[in-house]
C-alpha cells in the first residue's frame, strides 16, 4: 500500500510590499538592517485583515472545491483534519482547528492540531498522516492545512527571516502521487526557549519576538542542523534504497538565501531554484514553504513519473524533518 498526495491548494497574496518599506524598518538597529539587506528577500506578500485561521479556512475551501470538481456527485471529503499551528493562535482556550472544521463543513472529520514544531510542522503532519492511513484502513483521506501570518505587527524576524502571508491545504490518500517513500523527523528540546514572545504582559499590538541568543541560533543550532540533517538524509535515502545521485530535485523551507548555500555545501545537493524564487517574492511562509515549493515544482513539468524529490525542513524549536517523495 502506498500513501501519496491527493491534491494541494495554496493561497498567495496578489499584493506585496518591498521589505525596505516595512513600517518597522526605520527602527531597526545596524545588525538588523544588515540582516534584512542580505536576506535575499525583496518583497513579502500581504493579506491584510485576515487571521491565520481565516487563511487556513480559505485554503481548505479552495481545496475542497477542487475535489468536488474532480469527482462530481461523489465528493472526496477528508475524514481527518490536521491544522499545522500558526505562530500565535487566534483564540486561547478555544480551538482554531475546530473553527476551521466548522467553517469548511468537515463535520465528519476528526480535527486536531500539530503544534510546537514551527515550520517543520507541515513535514511532521504529512508523516503523521501517512502513519494514520497505514494504521487504520477505515480512514480514506487526511487533510493538512496551515495559515501564515506574523506573530505581531513586525515582519522582520531577526536573525531568522522576514514573514509573509499565505495559506495551504493538502490531502494524503491511498494511491496518491507523489508517493511518500521515506520520512525522518527529530526534535531537540534544549532549544525550546531560544525564541519567545511575552504575550501575557503586553497587548497584541506590542508583541515582539525575542531571541535570547543570536549566536546560539547562528552557531549552536547551525551545528546541530549540520549533523542531524546530514545523517537524516542518509537514513531516508537508505530506507528507500537509493543514493544522492538518484535525487532529481531537493527542496527546503525559505528562510534566507544564505541558508540554501549552507545546505548545498553540507549535503552536496543543489537546492532547486523554485525555493529562492519564492523566498525573494513572498518571504518566509512558515510551515507553508515546503508545501508551496513542492506544489510549484510539480506544476513546472520538469519531473517525470518515478523521479525522486527530497524535502528538507527545520525550525529553531529545534525540529528537523527529511522526506523523500516519488513523483
Amino acid at each position: 500500500m502506498t500513501i501519496g498526495i491527493g491534491a494541494i491548494h495554496c493561497v498567495l497574496p496578489t499584493e506585496s510590499v518591498l521589505v525596505q518599506d516595512l513600517p518597522e524598518v526605520p527602527e531597526l538597529g545596524p545588525d538588523e538592517a544588515e540582516f534584512l539587506k542580505s536576506s535575499g528577500i525583496a518583497t513579502v506578500g500581504v493579506l491584510e485583515g485576515r487571521t491565520a485561521g481565516d487563511l487556513a479556512v480559505e485554503a481548505v475551501q479552495g481545496l475542497l472545491a477542487r475535489l468536488d470538481e474532480d469527482t462530481p456527485g461523489a465528493p472526496q471529503r477528508p475524514d481527518t483534519l490536521m491544522l499545522v499551528a500558526p505562530r500565535a493562535p487566534d483564540v486561547l482556550l478555544g480551538s482554531d482547528v475546530c473553527r476551521v472544521q466548522a467553517d469548511t463543513k468537515l463535520d465528519g472529520a476528526f480535527a486536531f492540531t500539530v503544534d510546537g514544531l514551527g515550520c517543520t510542522g507541515s513535514s511532521a503532519a504529512w508523516g503523521l498522516g501517512r502513519d494514520l492511513l497505514l494504521a487504520d484502513p477505515s480512514r480514506q483521506s487526511v487533510l493538512i492545512a496551515h495559515g501564515s501570518r506574523p506573530t505581531g505587527l513586525d515582519r522582520v524576524r531577526h536573525p531568522v527571516t522576514v514573514i509573509g502571508d499565505g495559506a495551504c491545504a493538502m490531502t494524503l490518500v491511498r494511491g496518491g502521487r507523489p508517493v511518500l517513500r521515506a520520512h525522518r523527523m527529530e526534535t531537540d528540546g534544549s532549544f525550546h526557549d531560544l525564541f519567545r514572545v511575552d504575550y501575557k504582559q503586553v497587548p497584541s499590538y506590542e508583541w515582539r519576538e525575542e531571541c535570547n541568543s543570536a549566536d546560539r541560533y547562528r552557531f549552536d543550532l547551525a551545528l546541530h542542523s549540520r549533523l542531524r540533517l546530514g545523517r537524516m538524509v542518509d537514513e531516508a535515502l537508505a530506507e528507500a534504497g537509493v543514493a544522492k545521485d538518484d535525487v532529481a530535485a531537493t527542496l527546503m523551507q525559505n528562510v534566507t538565501a544564505s541558508a540554501y548555500e549552507f545546505y548545498e555545501s553540507l549535503l552536496g545537493l543543489p537546492i532547486h531554484p523554485v525555493c529562492n524564487e519564492h523566498l525573494a517574492t513572498y518571504g518566509h511562509l512558515g510551515a507553508m514553504d515546503v508545501v508551496l515549493n513542492l506544489d510549484r515544482l510539480l506544476a513546472r513539468g520538469e519531473l517525470r513519473q518515478g523521479d525522486l524529490v527530497l524535502v528538507l525542513n527545520n525550525s529553531p524549536v529545534a525540529a528537523w524533518a527529511v522526506t523523500l517523495w516519488e513523483v
